[in-house]
C-alpha cells in the first residue's frame, strides 16, 4: 500500500508541476516561433471567405491566402484586433465553373489585363504563371459596395480560363 501512496503523491507532484510548465512552454514557443517573410500562415479555409465574398463571387474553392492586421508588425500580431483594425485579406481561389467569364463578359464592366503586383510572396506558388489576369474599376466598387456599412477598398482579379479569382481586399474590423 505504500508503494502506491508514493506513485500517487509523485503523480500530483508531477501534474501539479509539469502542467504549468508545459503550458509556459507551449505558450512561449508560439510566440517566439519565427513568422516567415509575410508574417502569416497561408490560408486554406474557405468559410470566411465565402461569407465575405459570397454575394459578389459565389461560392469560392481551392483557396489559398492571407488575412492579417496592415497596421501591426510581426511582434504585435498575437494582440486581439480593435474596432480600428485594418484587415487585409489577399489570395486566389477556384470559382464555380463559367462564373469568371460570365464576370467578364458583363458589359456593365469594362475589364482590362493586369498585373498582380501586390501579390504577397507566399501566395506565389499557388497562382499559375500563365494566368491572363483582368481587373475592372467598375466591378471592384460594385462588389465591394453590396451589403456592407463601411465600405472597404480592394480588387478583385479574374482568369476566365482557369475560373480563378485574385483577391486584395482591405477592410475595418470591428
Amino acid at each position: 500500500m505504500d508503494t502506491q501512496r508514493g506513485h500517487t503523491n509523485r503523480r500530483r507532484f508531477l501534474l501539479k508541476a509539469g502542467a504549468p510548465l508545459l503550458l509556459l512552454g507551449g505558450g512561449l514557443g508560439y510566440a517566439f516561433w519565427p513568422a516567415g517573410e509575410d508574417g502569416e500562415k497561408v490560408r486554406t479555409d474557405l468559410a470566411p471567405l465565402n461569407r465575405r465574398f459570397w454575394t459578389a463571387l459565389g461560392d469560392l474553392s481551392d483557396a489559398h491566402w492571407l488575412g492579417y492586421n496592415i497596421d501591426e508588425s510581426d511582434s504585435e500580431r498575437l494582440t486581439v484586433p480593435g474596432p480600428e483594425t485594418r484587415v487585409r485579406l489577399v489570395g486566389i481561389a477556384h470559382l464555380k465553373p463559367g462564373t469568371a467569364n460570365r464576370i467578364l463578359r458583363d458589359p456593365a464592366h469594362q475589364f482590362e489585363g493586369t498585373a498582380l503586383s501586390t501579390l504577397p510572396g507566399k501566395l506565389k506558388p499557388y497562382v499559375p504563371s500563365a494566368a491572363a489576369w483582368r481587373q475592372s474599376d467598375t466591378y471592384d466598387k460594385r462588389a465591394l459596395e453590396e451589403g456592407l456599412n463601411v465600405v472597404p477598398t480592394g480588387t478583385f482579379c479574374f482568369d476566365g480560363i482557369r475560373d480563378l479569382v485574385y483577391f486584395d481586399y482591405v477592410f475595418f474590423y470591428g
